[in-house]
């Protein structure tokens, strides 16, 4: 029998993040405990900051009737004499029954002792206490709380439990609680609890209460009254999904309205109006022909035909917030950009402070200025350099931490610095995510390699070496960005020779386990058959461009039609030349020719190795084309002749063509 059934878990306001962050695992987890106890069926989960909601429209009143099975030890440890030995009467007491009613089975090939017992099916209402019970203690947002003289812990304080299945009251205790029928409504509608006499009751009394339970019709009104607002005042409203996703979760019956503030404060650069209105208010942000206005979005929670009072409450609120982060501003345009207490400022037990680094970083960028010859000014890189740090001791940045970099952009055009240092100092961070941007000019690419260059071998160098999931200066982060901006930039960058060259300003550093560091991360990185990096790495390439388009030209003839039928026969290549050192030159004397095939290999390879190609792909391309050739020597003569001389001459000719191939990628490794 089916029966719909209601699961209410009512809270003191959920903060949004920590239950943004478990959402994701909120219904797999509830979904476990029901297979666990047979109870697997189709539901809903809906939430606001006040409540937890499970509706299962159909929920099966009892288990099914099941089948449980018991194997024992075989018979032969079972019995002996023919009686019972402690091994049988043990496993009858496991089954519940006497040794009489064990038989046995066949399992493994052995016949040993057996017992199948029918299950009824249990009552759901006597299941669901402890479904519920383990469901909400299996959620794990964080950090929790205790309340009253309850022993356990939740995000926040559970205060009402109502559980329904149809028209009947389920007998529940949560931390304390004991499920009862009513539920609470906005607490501007009512702020007592009201009764219900069912599911069907419970929705309408939660309309007619002001609460929206389903949050994607709250996300939907939300996103309504921002068409309706940009509409009605010509403007446009910036939709943070982020953000978004925390007033849905914060609010029950959402209504977005349109505030100003001062013009005054449009002096602000506009991260910091925004960044003060996402973070500290949960404002949108409005424009207006691409133009930051002196106007913002709020959401209001409120239950009111007049939300004039709300709108003047945030104005106020956020007035405050502007004052303060203008007077950070000017005070940081007085005091102007300066390393100087940097000095004071640790950066890393052992290697000094964030003023040394910026020395070191200097090198780096200097070097790297000197292999790359960017179309720039080397002052301007030197002065990037050297200031893209002092923004960090800026009032600014102490209040939003975030803006670092950004603030210090703002703060060297103001005190006249050239627009490609303040730009290089915007950028120094970038890219900082899978999907950020990369920094806009070669020299802006110089300054981000050089602070990511610095902080891997300076961290090396003291052993703060990653394991595991821990990476507290995201050295992984680092790499990721290296290999990001050589490969758009074209920029060479040997992850054995050239870090070695930067390597010699530090301390002794295990550059064994720095390449080996930067290969896993080229591992994770390219999105392709695994094999198809290994295959690249085992040439020996540690250019990381070179390796990039080596990557994505074997990965394209790999994916190609008839690449496994040229795969067997290179592979036997590989297999012949596995003795053969490819370092040396091969050198093939065609007066040893015995068969027309051989000249006809020799030839066809020659015309392929002298040709010069635009790409890897062109070039593996046709050394692959080979194939018929091959598979003709192959088919006509012994590799292996009685003839040393002939043998050695044939595997020669093999080997060179192997060793070209190998110039791109050891073709054996790939997996097809």
């Amino acid at each position: 029998m089916l029966k719909p059934l209601l699961i209410e878990i009512g809270v003191e306001e959920l903060p949004a993040v920590p239950l943004l962050k478990e959402l994701s695992n909120i219904e797999k987890k509830y979904v476990d405990i029901l297979e666990k106890n047979s109870l697997l069926g189709e539901f809903e989960f809906y939430y606001t900051p006040r409540r937890l909601v499970i509706w299962h429209r159909e929920f099966k009143t009892v288990q099914a009737d099941s089948v449980e099975e018991f194997f024992g030890a075989p018979i032969a440890v079972a019995y002996k004499d023919g009686e019972p030995t402690p091994a049988a009467n043990g496993f009858a007491k496991k089954c519940g029954v006497s040794i009489d009613e064990i038989s046995t089975a066949t399992k493994g090939g052995k016949e040993v002792l057996y017992y199948k017992k029918n299950v009824k099916g249990k009552e759901s209402t006597e299941l669901l206490s402890d479904i519920i019970n383990t469901w909400i203690n299996s959620l794990d947002f964080g950090k929790s709380m205790r309340w009253g003289s309850a022993s356990d812990s939740f995000i926040r304080p559970i205060r009402w439990v109502n559980v329904l299945l149809g028209d009947e009251l389920v007998n529940v205790e949560l931390f304390g609680v004991v499920s009862k029928k009513e539920t609470f409504v906005h607490r501007i509608s009512n702020f007592d609890s009201v009764g219900i006499s069912g599911a069907k009751e419970y929705f309408d009394v939660l309309k007619s209460g002001g609460v929206t339970l389903f949050q994607e019709q709250r996300r939907e009104d939300i996103l309504s009254d921002f068409a309706s607002l940009e509409k009605e005042n010509g403007i446009n409203i910036e939709i943070d999904a982020d953000l978004l996703d925390e007033v849905v979760a914060i609010t029950e019956h959402p209504t977005a309205l349109l505030g100003s503030f001062d013009e005054e404060f449009l002096r602000l650069p506009p991260e910091v109006i925004i960044t003060s209105m996402k973070e500290h208010q949960r404002y949108f942000p409005v424009f207006k022909d691409g133009k930051l206005l002196n106007k913002f979005v709020v959401v209001s929670n409120a239950l009111t035909d007049d939300f004039s009072k709300v709108i003047e409450g945030n104005e106020r609120v956020l007035r405050p917030r502007l004052a303060d982060g203008l007077f950070f501003y000017d005070n940081d345009i007085k005091n102007g950009l300066s390393t100087d207490a940097l000095a004071k400022v640790a950066f890393f037990k052992g290697l000094g402070s964030v003023k040394d680094k910026i020395v070191r970083e200097a090198k780096i960028a200097n070097i790297l200025f000197d292999i790359y010859q960017p179309d720039a000014q080397k002052a301007d890189l030197d002065r990037a350099i050297n200031l893209a740090k002092a923004d960090l001791t800026s009032e600014m940045v102490y209040e939003f931490t975030e803006l670092q970099g950004l603030m210090g952009a703002y703060y060297a055009i103001e005190q006249g610095e050239t627009e490609a240092v303040a730009t290089a100092i915007r950028e120094q961070y970038l890219p900082d995510g899978e999907e950020s941007d990369l920094p806009s000019t070669p020299m802006s690419a110089i300054v981000a390699m050089s602070i990511k260059l610095d902080t891997l071998l300076a961290l090396f160098s003291v052993n703060q070496i990653p394991t595991g999931s821990r990476d507290p200066f995201a050295l992984r982060r680092a790499v990721n960005g290296l290999i990001r901006i050589t490969s758009e930039y074209n920029m060479a960058f040997d992850i054995v020779e050239t870090m070695k060259e930067l390597a010699s300003e530090y301390a002794e550093i295990d550059m064994q386990k720095l390449e080996s560091f930067f290969l896993e991360r080229v591992k994770q990185y390219y999105k392709v058959n695994p094999s198809i990096v290994e295959a690249v790495l085992a040439s020996g390439e540690r250019e990381i461009v070179a390796m990039g388009k080596k990557i994505e030209a074997l990965e394209s003839i790999a994916n190609a039609e008839g690449f496994s039928e040229s795969f067997s026969t290179f592979k036997r290549v590989a297999n012949i030349t596995k003795d053969i050192d490819l370092s040396q030159d091969m050198s093939v004397d065609a007066k040893l020719f015995e068969d027309k095939s051989e000249e006809t290999l020799f030839e066809a390879y020659k015309s392929v190795a002298v040709k010069v190609y635009d790409s890897y792909e062109e070039e593996l391309d046709a050394l692959l084309g080979l194939k018929p050739e091959l598979d003709k020597f192959f088919e006509d003569v012994m590799v292996n002749a009685e003839d040393e001389a002939v043998k050695n001459n044939r595997k020669a000719l093999v080997a060179s063509i192997y060793k070209s191939i190998l110039n791109i990628a050891d073709i054996k490794e790939v997996s097809v």
